[in-house]
């Protein structure tokens, strides 16, 4: 009872499932716009630009207006550094600090690098959803042929079985038959389930929820085209490939911060200003010879730092070692991404191989389904002969599908590592939805 109400269950979120149609292009196009990784790369790149606005702050003036108005009996007192006054104002703005031009330095240079991590995450989920959708795509068309090779195999069994009971065939071999139907609908059933998992996944990364799922168009789609060398693909490689190029920018971040600690020793100069109303009640007359309401102080405030204390040589060291390893990285990212891309190259020249042979394959197996038609027809050849050779067809045909797809899956992988996928995505043929 359990396991039948288990299925119930799957069937009943299977057919509230939404199903939605979509090219490869359209796909990665929706995941372009409304994946949730993109999304927060997109966030964090907004805080980096508002970071800049902080780190210029100190540059721009700031002006403040209160009231310092208070009761004096006897010798007029300073509240908080000011005199008693009906209103003040103070302004103050960072004329010469050179510790902190380099801390919008590097904000600016942090908000390059936060705007090519999105740029690479688009990369990223650009290849992630080509590479779901060719699996939805792959689990499509196999789980077709699976079933027409369940088709094929019952109508072996009930030629098998006519033969049985003809008594031209042992009862063993409608047994083998049977199991043989059993297996190609288990493996029907497996690529139904691979589907639905593959087609959810790949809803989840375009944006949409788990109760939906994106559904591969049938579509006469080229393979996207290759660089014309693997060295021009490694030079293009190490060029354009976003996470080295944050890397970089992690470095130059890194420098500028410690050009800023070392910068800590530089004298500081600030421009303050400051206006205030004084009231006539409280006691200046007594006792200043002079008394004068409205009062306006203008000047430059200098800082010369003479001892900073061993923080500062500590901050520099601790930079230097941070470069230190992200240069180690980005060697290592570099000798990594020209290993890959070799790799890769070498992956699709034997998909290439491993495709040809397929197709040839396929070839031999449909021209002896041809010969057994048309011996069928000239009465040469019995039905079970011509459907165990239309099963042979259909696994031939699904070696060659998954050829294909191991082919264009490669293809994909080079571009990804080139940084070209959402270029080759949009190079598509656009279908109308």
């Amino acid at each position: 009872m359990r396991k039948i109400a288990a299925s119930f269950l799957g069937l009943a979120c299977l057919l509230r499932a939404e199903v939605r149609p979509m090219t490869l292009r359209q796909a990665v196009e929706t995941a372009l716009k409304q994946n949730p990784d993109i999304a927060l790369s997109r966030l964090e790149e907004e805080s980096a630009r508002q970071a800049v606005r902080v780190a210029k702050d100190p540059f721009t003036p700031r002006l403040t207006v209160g009231s310092g108005l208070a009761y004096s009996n006897g010798f007029p007192m300073s509240i908080e550094g000011s005199a008693p006054s009906i209103v003040q104002a103070r302004a103050i703005q960072d004329l010469f600090n050179r510790p902190q031009s380099f801390a919008v330095a590097q904000a600016k240079e942090d908000a390059r690098g936060a705007a090519l991590g999105v740029a690479g995450k688009r990369d990223e989920v650009a290849y992630r959803t080509a590479s779901l959708y060719l699996d939805a795509e792959r689990a499509a068309r196999i789980g077709a042929l699976a079933r027409k090779d369940a088709e094929s195999l019952d109508k072996v069994l009930e030629t098998v079985r006519a033969m049985v009971r003809e008594g031209r065939a042992l009862p063993l071999a409608e047994k083998q038959a049977a199991l043989d139907v059993a297996r190609a609908r288990q493996t029907a059933e497996s690529l139904e389930a691979d589907q639905a998992t593959a087609e959810t996944a790949l809803a989840i990364a375009i944006g949409l929820s788990a109760d939906e799922r994106v559904r591969a168009v049938a579509e006469e789609r080229r393979a996207p085209a290759l660089p014309q060398s693997e060295e021009q693909a490694i030079q293009a490689a190490l060029e354009s490939n976003q996470e080295l190029r944050k890397l970089e920018s992690q470095i130059v971040s890194k420098g500028l911060e410690m050009r800023g600690e070392k910068a800590e020793r530089w004298p500081k100069m600030d421009l303050v200003a400051q206006y205030g109303m004084l009231a006539k009640f409280n006691n200046y007359a007594e006792f200043f010879q002079k008394f004068q309401r409205n009062n306006v102080q203008l000047g430059v405030s200098f800082q010369l730092p003479l001892f900073s204390g061993p923080g500062v040589s500590a901050q520099i060291a601790q930079a230097q070692t941070e470069i230190s390893h992200l240069r180690i990285e980005l060697g290592n990212s570099r000798n990594r991404l020209a290993s890959d891309l070799q790799q890769s190259f070498r992956d699709v020249k034997k998909a290439e191989t491993a495709a040809e042979v397929a197709g040839l394959d396929l070839d031999v197996a449909r021209e002896q389904l041809s010969m057994n038609l048309a011996q069928m027809q000239e009465g040469r050849a019995p039905l079970r002969q011509v459907e165990e050779a239309r099963v042979v067809e259909n696994h031939k045909w699904i070696a060659f599908y998954d050829a294909q797809y191991a082919l264009e899956k490669a293809k994909w992988n080079v571009l990804r590592l080139t940084g070209e996928v959402v270029a080759s995505v949009e190079a598509l043929p656009n279908a109308a939805r």
